[in-house]
């Protein structure tokens, strides 16, 4: 089972750095002083993304300690983003479904719809439907043609 520690460095990014002869390494805008010994040399910084206050040097595997932070203009690394927690909307009270379908029921109520009376009413002969022509409706009148031939 990781300890918290190990869960923690699991956690941390690094990046490689060389040191400068003044012994300080630069970091994302930020600058460090390391021990002055490692001047000159490829350096591992190690830090949390969250916090660039507080860098671990190595070098070969060995901790030099924590860099002493000597210009910090950067807190965070840019591309680290804090999870944010967004909070739920507020409930209205207001029931928008129920509304919808209230107001869906309402128009198919004042709809017409079509049926049995709509096809088979009683305005008709009865031996038709409505709205529909019989044969004889077809058959042509004399003023509709010339001289005997149609058209």
């Amino acid at each position: 089972m990781p300890t918290a520690a190990d869960l923690t460095e699991a956690f941390l990014w690094s990046e490689f750095r060389v040191v400068t002869k003044t012994a300080t390494v630069s970091l994302h805008s930020n600058t460090y002083q390391v021990d002055p010994a490692l001047a000159g040399r490829r350096v591992e910084l190690v830090f949390s993304p969250f916090d660039l206050q507080t860098v671990e040097v190595r070098h070969r595997d060995q901790s030099f300690g924590a860099a002493t932070p000597h210009t910090i203009s950067r807190h965070a690394h840019p591309k680290a983003r804090p999870e944010t927690v967004e909070t739920p909307p507020a409930t209205t009270g207001i029931d928008y479904l129920a509304l919808t379908a209230a107001a869906h029921h309402e128009q198919l109520r004042e709809d017409e719809r079509i049926g049995y009376h709509a096809l088979y009413g009683t305005d008709s002969d009865g031996d038709q439907v409505a709205a529909q022509l019989s044969i004889t409706d077809l058959a042509p009148t004399e003023d509709e043609f010339e001289d005997g031939v149609s058209a």
